[in-house]
């Protein structure tokens, strides 16, 4: 969700449009698509909640708008924003922006337990009756939003989360992968584990530190509210972004210039004994929109999004 300037995309990124081969669609529209054929199979209209950042909120409200949310009911789309921290030079200094404030920038996606507390969302979801909660990302268009095989097994469990994943492609993948530690499950960051360690394989070859996380969760929402009360610890991206230099001139770096902290969803994780794991396919579950060009980007998360509905038209 943090890697817009992988992709080179200035807008919302639910606003991107993929061309496919008979239509094209918003990734917005992709995520309705989905959400319509679960109300349709189960005869129940899901609520949709969608976290912006300060910089994208009034962007992604007339875009739905405009399109009229795609035909989704707006009464059942809930927008929130997520809360932000200042960003700091090499020296440890804050920024100005071209606003004339203090630089900030989006606090992560795990920000969103305590962005949903103080927007009122929480507050929506026990009028709504809402048990359970499945978290995900925009940019992945193979995303079970509407994870019955999720929720039944992590309900069978008795846990309070769940989460699907599928195996690394390679080390280098950047993804984070999970493990355990002090008998928890948590996961480490692919900026954060070292190389060698992510060539570690087992006696079958297969890594040992290959399980990865692709942002495909299930809460229970007591597990939200229990989230949305604790303080995640902060993760430290080196990031470029401009700023106004003493002089009040717009300084447009060539290089990665600012630290930003981040919160990440899956430290969440750790607050609890145990959660449920289910390891999906990459070619059914996992076709995100990362990067410009190669691995991950659109074009190869429309050849997985067309084969996986040819795959399901054929079966029919």
């Amino acid at each position: 969700m943090d890697r817009e300037q992988d992709f080179g995309y200035p807008k919302a990124k639910g606003t991107y449009k993929i061309n496919f081969a008979n239509e094209s669609k918003y990734l917005f529209e992709i995520i309705i698509d989905t959400l319509k054929r679960a109300n349709k199979q189960y005869n129940v209209i899901i609520p949709w909640y969608i976290m912006t950042s300060n910089e994208n909120n009034k962007e992604t409200v007339s875009f739905l708008e405009k399109h009229d949310y795609f035909g989704y009911p707006k009464e059942y789309v809930y927008i929130f924003e997520q809360g932000k921290l200042p960003l700091l030079d090499e020296n440890g200094k804050l920024l100005i922006g071209k606003n004339g404030n203090i630089k900030e920038a989006s606090n992560g996606n795990g920000g969103i337990f305590n962005s949903m507390l103080k927007k009122g969302a929480i507050s929506d979801m026990d009028k709504r009756g809402i048990e359970w909660l499945f978290i995900g990302s925009v940019d992945n268009i193979l995303q079970k939003h509407v994870d019955v095989l999720l929720l039944g097994l992590t309900a069978s469990r008795g846990n309070n989360i769940g989460t699907r994943t599928v195996l690394k492609r390679s080390p280098q993948e950047k993804v984070g992968v999970l493990c355990r530690q002090n008998k928890r499950v948590r996961v480490i960051e692919y900026t954060e584990l070292p190389d060698d360690i992510a060539k570690i394989t087992d006696e079958n070859g297969e890594l040992v530190f290959g399980e990865s996380h692709i942002m495909c969760n299930l809460f229970n929402i007591n597990a939200v509210k229990r989230a949305s009360t604790k303080e995640l610890e902060y993760h430290i991206a080196f990031k470029k972004s401009n700023y106004l230099d003493k002089y009040g001139n717009l300084v447009e770096p060539k290089k990665e210039n600012v630290y930003k902290f981040e919160k990440f969803i899956f430290d969440s994780f750790k607050l609890f004994d145990d959660i449920a794991i289910l390891r999906g396919k990459r070619e059914e579950d996992f076709a995100p929109v990362k990067n410009k060009t190669g691995e991950d980007s659109p074009e190869t998360a429309k050849k997985l999004y067309e084969n996986y509905w040819k795959k399901r038209k054929n079966m029919v």
